[in-house]
This record gives C-alpha cells, sequence and structure tokens, in this order.
C-alpha cells in the first residue's frame, strides 16, 4: 500500500477520486447530496432520545446543494431545487467549471433528495440513460435508499452499498479498529450486546471516581445527535435502563454504543483520505474543526500543527486505509481526531467512511487555497421575514465577496440552505455557507468578523437602498 501526502491543498481530488472508485479518471460521476445518511444506518437500532424539528430536518436536506461544487463538466449533480442563478455566475466567475445539474420533479422539505429522485419518473429515465453511458452514481454515503435508486435508474453505485458503507461507519467500529491497530484513543469500552455494556457501565462507573466525565455515543450519531454527557452513577444507569428497554421491545439484546471518557483536548481535527479499489491511501487535507457543544461548526486550514503531529495523522490514515480495504470498503474517508492539551495526538476519534462537510470545500480549496493562503469555512445563522435572491445578497455582501481566484473575500458555497423557511409565515431561519479565503490568519480573523457583520443585515430590517429583487 502506497500513501502520499499533501497539507495544504487537494491537487486533482477529481480525477483522483473518480480513478479510486472507478479505475478511470474520466468517468463521469453523478453525484448526490443524500446528507446525513445515517438516520438511514441508525434503522431499527437502540437508540437515545431524540427530538428532529421539522425545519432542522428541512435544511438539512438542502445541504443537498453543496455536491454542486463536487464535480467539473463532465460530471451531474441531482438537486432538490435548481440553484439561484446568481450563485451560479458567482462560483463561474471564479473560475470553477460546474457540473450538469438534473432537478428533482417535486421536492418534499422533509424528504432527502434520494427519496425525491426515487418518486420522479422522468429522472430515473435521465439517470438510466447516464447509466448506459457509463456514468456511476456517487451518494454522500450508501444506504438501502441509495442502492434502490441505483437499481431502479440502471446506474451502478460508484461506492460499496449499504452492506458495506453501514457497518465500517459505526463508532463501534472506529473503536474497535482504532484498538486493533494500536492507535491511541480515549479509555472506552465498544458494546454490541446488553452484556458487553452492563460491563461498560461498571467499568465507566470508577471513572466517576477520579472526577472525569463519561460519553456514551450511538453508534449512528450525527451533527451532535446521540451523544449523552454523564457526569454521575445514577444518569448512567438510567440510559443503561433506557437502552434496554429499548433493546427488549425490538426483541433483541443487540446493540451499538460507545461508552467512553471525555478527554481533555485543545482543538478538534478533521482529515480526509481518499481509498482506491487497490488499497491505495491518499491523505487529501488535514483541518481544525469548528465544534460548539459537539456539533460542527466548520473548519479553518491549514491547520497549526507540527511535523511530528502530521505524521501520526498520516501513519493512522495508512493504517485505518488498510482496515476499511480489507473489510471491502473503498471511497472518500473523513476522520475525527483530536490534538489534547499537551499536544499529543488522538488519531482517530471517529471513522466517516463517507463523503463529509470538508469535501465538499475540497475543490474551492485547491482552486483558491494555494501556498501562504488560509481559509475559514463556516455557516453564518440568518433570521429572515422573506425570501433573499443571491443578487441581494451579493449587493449587501459588497467588496466582501471574492472576485478572483487569488483575491481575499468571502465565497458562497451553498446558497439553498439561506430559504428553507421560506414557506413559514413571519420571520424564519436559514444559514449561509462560505468560505473566507485570504493571506493570513490575522485578515482572515477580520474578514471573518466583516462578513458576520454584513449578515446581521438580512431580516425584518434590511439596510437603506437594498430590497429583494422578486
Amino acid at each position: 500500500m502506497r500513501i502520499t501526502r499533501e497539507d495544504t491543498g487537494s491537487r486533482g481530488f477529481g480525477a483522483r477520486l473518480k480513478r479510486a472508485v472507478t479505475e478511470d479518471a474520466s468517468t463521469p460521476l453523478v453525484f448526490l447530496g443524500n446528507f446525513e445518511v445515517e438516520e438511514q444506518w441508525a434503522r431499527g437500532e437502540a437508540g437515545l432520545p431524540k427530538v428532529s424539528a421539522e425545519g432542522g430536518v428541512a435544511l438539512v436536506n438542502r445541504m443537498d446543494e453543496f455536491a454542486l461544487l463536487l464535480g467539473g463538466r463532465d460530471d451531474h449533480v441531482i438537486l432538490k431545487s435548481a440553484p439561484d442563478p446568481g450563485h451560479v455566475d458567482h462560483l463561474e466567475r471564479l473560475g470553477l467549471d460546474l457540473p450538469t445539474v438534473h432537478v428533482v420533479r417535486d421536492q418534499v422539505p422533509r424528504h432527502t433528495v434520494t427519496q425525491d429522485a426515487l418518486a420522479d419518473p422522468g429522472l430515473l429515465a435521465t439517470l438510466r440513460g447516464l447509466g448506459a453511458r457509463g456514468a456511476r452514481l456517487l451518494p454522500h454515503g450508501a444506504s438501502t435508499l441509495e442502492e434502490e435508486l441505483a437499481d431502479r435508474a440502471g446506474i451502478p453505485l460508484a461506492v460499496p452499498g449499504a452492506a458495506v458503507s453501514k457497518p465500517v461507519n459505526s463508532k463501534v467500529y472506529s473503536r474497535r479498529a482504532a484498538g486493533r491497530l494500536g492507535l491511541r484513543q480515549p479509555r472506552g469500552w465498544a458494546c454490541t450486546t446488553l452484556d458487553e455494556l452492563d460491563a461498560a457501565v461498571e467499568a465507566a462507573s470508577a471513572l466517576f471516581d477520579e472526577g472525569r466525565t463519561v460519553l456514551v455515543k450511538e453508534a449512528y450519531g450525527v451533527s451532535g445527535k446521540g451523544i449523552a454527557e454523564v457526569a454521575g452513577r445514577q444518569r448512567l444507569a438510567r440510559l443503561r435502563t433506557m437502552i434496554g428497554r429499548s433493546a427488549r421491545k425490538s426483541g433483541t439484546d443487540r446493540i451499538a454504543f460507545v461508552v467512553e471518557e471525555k478527554v481533555a483536548k485543545r482543538a478538534d481535527l478533521n482529515y480526509q483520505f481518499t481509498l482506491a479499489r487497490d488499497g491505495d491511501v491518499h491523505l487529501d487535507f488535514v483541518k481544525e474543526a469548528l465544534t460548539e457543544g459537539g456539533v460542527h461548526k466548520g473548519h479553518r486550514f491549514p491547520p497549526a500543527l507540527s511535523e511530528r503531529q502530521l505524521d501520526e495523522i498520516a501513519t493512522a490514515a495508512r493504517l485505518l486505509g488498510r482496515q476499511l480495504a480489507a473489510d471491502g470498503f473503498f471511497g472518500v474517508v473523513g476522520v475525527d481526531a483530536m490534538t489534547d492539551p499537551e499536544g499529543g495526538v488522538y488519531p482517530v476519534i471517529e471513522i466517516n467512511a463517507r463523503n463529509n462537510m470538508s469535501t465538499y470545500q475540497t475543490r474551492l480549496q485547491e482552486h483558491l487555497v494555494g501556498p501562504g493562503r488560509c481559509a475559514l469555512a463556516r455557516h453564518y445563522p440568518l433570521l429572515l421575514d422573506e425570501e433573499l435572491d443571491f443578487a441581494t445578497v451579493r449587493q449587501c455582501l459588497g467588496d466582501l465577496l471574492l472576485d478572483q481566484p487569488d483575491g481575499s473575500g468571502f465565497v458562497v458555497n451553498n446558497f439553498a440552505t439561506v430559504n428553507v423557511g421560506a414557506t413559514i409565515d413571519g420571520p424564519h431561519h436559514g444559514r449561509l455557507y462560505g468560505l473566507v479565503v485570504t493571506d493570513s490568519p490575522r485578515r482572515l480573523a477580520a474578514l471573518d468578523t466583516a462578513v458576520e457583520e454584513r449578515v446581521r443585515r438580512f431580516g425584518p430590517h434590511l439596510p437603506e437602498g437594498i430590497r429583494h429583487d422578486r
């Protein structure tokens, strides 16, 4: 197995991805942004209590537009609605070649783009034609729904199906793989039966005597969901009872949870490698992941890491790639990691053998963030009283909007999430996703602050002279 590394960029990611999953860099791909595919993988699994707001589900489903930035002119993307022409123009002015867009006939906010595509006979016919010409379907992650879409549309998946993809995305798999490979991780236990959970609860209870906090994690929790932070024995015992009740209700003692110590950290990291069908591993990038309460907020890159830390991550990528290849996986692999206050590395907290948020930044990264440059990828919360178009956003951001590849400014990488609540009567929430790009960390912070201040103007009271074009 060969491993190569690029610290600040991912040159030629599109071609490398095609070679990795199809063995031919000229293969056209059809991208599908079925975010939070974990919801499908988690079906039938015992879980922790959760509440999913309808608006939150709709917003996640409109993250499908990130996939617009994965493909080039020979590729295709399936979206829930057509992108704003002003946003497309913004991206093309920066020199980005975009894929052909295929829009579902009727998008339902609570449905994923996969579900919408399955309900569109015309789109299925279009995909059948693309498959006949050699195209392959590359989803965010592969569940039984994406297998059904590929089967009904007659277009092969470019990545392994659910039988392989689901187990390697379990936190139980991450924990056990790191243990087998001798990679450093917090004290903890992987549990696939109630008996294993009982043993883990007993062992974890001793951590409370040391003043430690314990995390109980669902195997397929995502975006901060499915994690319980526990500070005492009684709470841990209640969780054990609840999990046992849920399992028995399903008529099984099979579960999938991780129980582990919450450790001190200096920084969250995310790194990605591309794993080819032949087992070849390429470390695409390492970024600092910005989180709040366990919820992903963005990325800063390049990260402030030493060569020793980068070498540890490269070693972990090589070992994890070997393990995943042995278990039948190939494609994009993202790994969450951490550094501790003394500079030590926890090189694998969680394996995400699917596209990650940082995956969708890769083409922008290679196009805009060369040597001596830095970037911050994040989202800005919005409170709006009516639908925004991109022309209004362009006017308000003004000179802060990036207008040339080697310049400094803000580039929008998803506009669909801005207007997800536009059907609500009264003020509604949205998100503006993008990258702030410049040539120094100090200027990066100043630009981020300036963009945030401009974005705050959107809402019930827009600045003088700015109106929504209808």
